[in-house]
């Protein structure tokens, strides 16, 4: 006999979210949350009204499955000081960030073999400079 044991997770929770589940930051958390993960994290910027930004969170996880170790996502409507910061225009943008620092911005194709093979490109290359 075997015994199941569940768990509640919410955005209070300190237990990481399960491998491909997209955790939010917000203005206050946005720097202190990446600066603690360890492995490469991929952080998404997006918004409600975004369709093109609900294809890309369900394509990451897929496709940078044993890559990425953390997926976050910001909600720019909300976090409009983090989306000034980095200046983000256009959406969805995505930033991957390796030891808890940025290392490139991923820009291509919407396909998961395309989006693991230009992240692994990105990740082998030298870290580039926070926008």
């Amino acid at each position: 006999m075997s015994v199941r044991h569940e768990t509640n997770s919410d955005s209070t929770s300190r237990d990481a979210p399960p491998p491909g589940v997209f955790s939010r930051l917000a203005e206050g958390n946005y720097h202190a949350r990446l600066a603690v993960s360890s492995g490469v994290a991929v952080v998404l910027f997006s918004a409600p009204h975004c369709g093109a930004c609900r294809a890309w969170k369900q394509l990451l996880p897929q496709a940078l499955a044993g890559m990425a170790a953390h997926f976050h996502e910001v909600d720019v409507s909300e976090a409009t000081g983090v989306a000034r910061y980095f200046g983000i225009f256009h959406l969805p943008t995505i930033y991957l960030y390796r030891s808890g620092r940025f290392h490139a911005e991923l820009q291509c194709e919407a396909r998961p073999g395309t989006i693991r093979a230009v992240a692994a490109h990105l990740l082998a290359a030298p870290a580039q400079d926070e926008p």
